[in-house]
């Protein structure tokens, strides 16, 4: 089935692989929801948050926007159910009460499977990069921190880094620019969230899905994921598959 994958996106025509070059040079994972076990912990938080200003945000809709940059979709429910149009300031105000509100509940356990997956990663001599919606300078050191051994800031895509958050490809699009320069087909993107996946795809990198929440398979398969795995543990089970 993963070598099968493969073979179809990799027969692509718009790809223009070049002959004799390896296809896969960085492995692009998203942060909450694949290396952390945080989506429960966000979903609270941007429910209470959005109510103190007024908002309505269900925990569908944390887990259905996940991946966007924060202040993006904050302009997004505020247009929606106010219909005004506020600054990206006004924005990071709201943004900056849910960033304390997830705080408060303590640090999320990183996902069994995942130190596995980045080891072998590594042994293959692929790269490791981590794109993220997130700006929060806390969670970008415990990145550093818990994986230090496989990935480093050069290697981070945040909220800051790009105009456009996911949905666009502009993320992945920069997560392949600091792994140096990297064509779309030499990305391997890792995302769990509907946003995140059709940014991944838009970038032209092969998509793998990992569904750690509640929304159904055909959320992230619908939006053209080229596998789907129902945890990380599984991925990293499954990793000598990729045959790299």
């Amino acid at each position: 089935m993963i070598q099968e994958a493969i073979n179809k996106y990799l027969s692509n025509g718009n790809l223009s692989v070049q002959r004799g070059e390896r296809p896969f040079r960085v492995v692009l994972f998203d942060m909450d929801g694949v290396l952390y076990d945080s989506m429960p912990h966000h979903a609270i938080a941007w429910q209470k948050a959005m109510a103190q200003f007024g908002l309505v945000m269900t925990a569908a809709d944390a887990y259905a926007t996940e991946g966007a940059r924060g202040i993006d979709t904050i302009r997004v429910f505020v247009k929606q159910q106010k219909g005004e149009d506020i600054s990206e300031e006004e924005a990071q105000r709201i943004y900056d009460v849910k960033t304390a509100l997830f705080h408060e509940m303590g640090e999320a356990k990183i996902f069994d499977g995942v130190y596995s997956l980045m080891q072998q990663i590594k042994r293959c001599g692929l790269q490791v990069g981590v794109v993220t919606g997130s700006g929060q300078r806390p969670l970008i050191q415990r990145l550093l921190a818990d994986f230090g051994e496989f990935v480093d800031e050069k290697h981070i895509v945040t909220a800051y880094d790009v105009e456009r958050g996911k949905p666009n490809p502009d993320p992945y699009l920069m997560g392949l620019k600091k792994a140096g320069n990297l064509k779309p087909y030499q990305g391997i993107v890792v995302e769990n969230a509907p946003l995140g996946v059709r940014a991944g795809v838009a970038a032209g990198c092969f998509t793998v899905a990992v569904n750690s929440g509640p929304l159904p398979d055909e959320a992230l398969t619908n939006e053209g994921a080229h596998l789907l795995f129902p945890c990380i543990a599984q991925l990293s089970e499954q990793w000598a598959d990729f045959g790299l």
